[in-house]
């Protein structure tokens, strides 16, 4: 009996190994790959610093939908209700002519498709972090990219800039993602800028908000119109450091779901300790990161390697 259940023990740890990410996945099939990948990434973060910002909120989009599967990149078509029309990524997600331009790169080198689009969304953000001054980290390889895509799981599962703690709490859990995690990611907001439309009801009528914050963003966010005008989301947007906190400490955090981390909730403790810390928040941001890339991949034979991004292989 005790040696059967050792069996069944051993076969299912070799399994889950085989089965599991790991960062040496292009070891020996492509070893140029990652160097690749970055080589794109940083030209294009060089080229327009914002596109860290982008390249990085494009895997977060894509891992809270269905897991990190590259479902997001998928264009409309008669099968696809693409995500990209989601209200989360509408007129908003950027970044996928960089994703192409990663996989033509990629599957050059490697002389044929074997970097799966999920993956070099993976990667692609950590470059992203690393190019605007952050952490690094071992990004765990080998998922495979979907066949398919939903606009309506996106509506539902993508965190709203609008959400109290509860919510952004609960949206998180959801994932399998803790609190921790939940503002070590929400720091990734010291990057990037976000549309006049998802801050102006806290910029008009929040009270948790610092005055003359508001009033400085009031001149590029109408009470009407201009809901694309764009605004940092800390005073640093190109630099990956831990302004983002300091600005919830002094209620000046641009969107709802931003300022909702430090209020008197449960989260209060953490923002101050990122504030204080910087090493805390890049060892935990990039911890989440490799557990939010962890998110239901697809691996082994589910999925395909696609040869496009955007569209489903014949």
């Amino acid at each position: 009996m005790g040696s059967r259940v050792l069996q069944l023990l051993v076969l299912w740890s070799l399994a889950t190994t085989a089965f599991s990410l790991s960062p040496y996945y292009y070891k020996n099939i492509c070893p140029q790959a990652l160097p690749t990948i970055r080589k794109v990434v940083e030209a294009a973060v060089y080229k327009e610093r914002r596109m860290g910002a982008s390249l990085l909120r494009l895997h977060f989009h894509d891992c809270f939908v269905n897991g990190c599967d590259a479902s997001l990149l998928l264009d409309p078509s008669p099968t696809i209700d693409s995500e990209k029309n989601s209200l989360a990524n509408r007129n908003s997600a950027r970044g996928f002519e960089v994703i192409d331009a990663i996989k033509a790169e990629v599957d050059k080198i490697c002389g044929r498709p074997v970097v799966s689009c999920a993956d070099i969304l993976a990667v692609a953000a950590r470059d992203s972090v690393v190019a605007l001054g952050g952490p690094s980290w071992k990004v765990r390889l080998g998922r495979r990219d979907s066949t398919t895509a939903s606009r309506t799981q996106a509506d539902t599962d993508l965190p709203a800039p609008f959400m109290d703690l509860p919510a952004l709490i609960n949206n998180f859990k959801n994932q399998g993602l803790n609190e921790r995690d939940l503002v070590a990611l929400s720091g990734a907001h010291t990057i990037g800028f976000a549309q006049c439309f998802t801050f102006r009801n806290r910029i008009y009528n929040a009270t948790n908000i610092d005055p003359a914050f508001a009033i400085e963003r009031r001149a590029t966010c109408p009470l009407t119109g201009g809901n694309s005008n764009l605004a940092p989301l800390d005073p640093t947007p190109a630099h990956f450091d831990t302004a983002y906190f300091n600005n919830l400490v002094n209620q000046r955090g641009l969107l709802i779901s931003d300022q909702a981390l430090f209020g008197g909730g449960t989260t209060d403790e953490l923002v101050n300790t990122y504030k204080l810390y910087p090493h805390v928040f890049w060892n935990d941001f990039a911890h989440s990161m490799i557990k939010m890339g962890n998110i239901k991949p697809l691996t082994a034979d589910q999925g395909q390697i696609r040869v496009n991004c955007r569209i489903v292989n014949n």
